[in-house]
C-alpha cells in the first residue's frame, strides 16, 4: 500500500499575517494608527521576531502596511498634504481630504503664559486650549493654543470644542508666521497620539495676527511624522533654487 502523503503544514508567519489582516479589515486596526511592536507581537503569538517581521513585510508586500524609522509599523495611508500658501485650519484641511475630523478639548483655562509666548503676545495671562485633533477617529495631532487674556475672557470651552478658533476669535485676522522643525515625541505626546516613545515628529508654531500686525493667537502642533507633510508653492526660479524662508538652525 503506498504511503499516504504527508498532511500540508501550515506556515506560521502566514497565519499570523492573516490574523493582522483580519484586524486591519474589520478596523481593530484603523488607517494611520501605529501597530503594536514587534516585541509585543512576538509575545502575543508566542513566535519569534524573525517569524513576527516575515508576517509584517508579507502585509507590507500587500501595501496594507508601512514602517519608518522611528515609528515602528501603521496601517497604510496616504499622509494629510497641508498646504503653506494659506491660512487655515487643521479641520479644513482634514475635511478636504474627505477625512472626518473630531476635535477633543482636554484642557481650558486662564493661566501664566510660557515665557516664549509672553514675549510674543505681550501679555502674561493667557487664555490656554489643550486639544487633540482626530481623523477618521485616529489620534492626528496635538495642539496647544494661547491667546492674551483680553482677547480669550469672552470665550466659553463649549465654543472651542464646536469651532476652529479662528472662527471664535472675534478679531478680524490678517496673516500668520508658521514655523516647522522635525523633533522626537515627548511622552506625553506619546501617550496622546499613541505612537511609541522616540517617534519622529513634526512640530508646527504658529503665530496669528490681526490686521495691523497685532499677535493675538500662538498655537503649537504636533503631528506624528508618518500622517502628515507640508505643500509649498515654488512658482518663480530666482538666482538661489533654495526655498523662500528656508533657515539653518545650528546645533548647539
Amino acid at each position: 500500500m503506498a504511503a499516504q502523503p504527508a498532511p500540508k503544514r501550515s506556515i506560521r508567519y502566514r497565519e499570523i499575517a492573516d490574523t493582522l489582516r483580519d484586524r486591519i479589515e474589520s478596523g481593530v486596526f484603523g488607517a494611520g494608527q501605529v501597530l503594536p511592536s514587534e516585541a509585543a507581537l512576538s509575545r502575543e503569538f508566542s513566535a519569534s521576531r524573525v517569524t513576527i517581521r516575515k508576517a509584517l513585510e508579507l502585509l507590507r508586500d500587500d501595501d496594507l502596511i508601512s514602517s519608518r524609522q522611528g515609528a515602528g509599523w501603521f496601517v497604510a495611508v496616504d499622509p494629510l498634504r497641508q498646504s503653506l500658501g494659506r491660512l487655515g485650519t487643521i479641520e479644513a484641511q482634514l475635511n478636504a481630504s474627505k477625512r472626518t475630523s473630531e476635535r477633543d478639548i482636554y484642557g481650558f483655562g486662564f493661566t501664566d503664559a510660557p515665557e516664549w509666548v509672553a514675549d510674543i503676545l505681550g501679555s502674561a495671562s493667557v487664555l490656554e486650549v489643550r486639544r487633540r485633533n482626530l481623523a477618521d477617529g485616529q489620534p492626528f495631532a496635538r495642539v496647544t493654543v494661547w491667546v492674551p487674556h483680553e482677547v480669550g475672557q469672552h470665550l466659553s470651552r463649549a465654543q472651542v470644542e464646536a469651532s476652529p478658533f479662528y472662527e471664535v476669535l472675534g478679531a478680524e485676522l490678517g496673516g500668520a508666521t508658521q514655523t516647522i522643525g522635525a523633533a522626537i515625541i515627548s511622552e506625553g505626546d506619546a501617550g496622546l497620539l499613541d505612537v511609541p516613545a522616540g517617534s519622529p515628529v513634526l512640530v508646527c508654531t504658529r503665530v496669528t495676527a490681526d490686521v495691523e500686525g497685532l499677535p493675538v493667537l500662538v498655537s503649537e502642533h504636533v503631528f506624528p511624522a508618518h500622517l502628515t507633510e507640508f505643500v509649498v508653492d515654488l512658482p518663480h526660479v530666482a538666482g538661489s533654487m533654495a526655498a523662500s524662508g528656508l533657515r539653518l538652525v545650528e546645533g548647539a
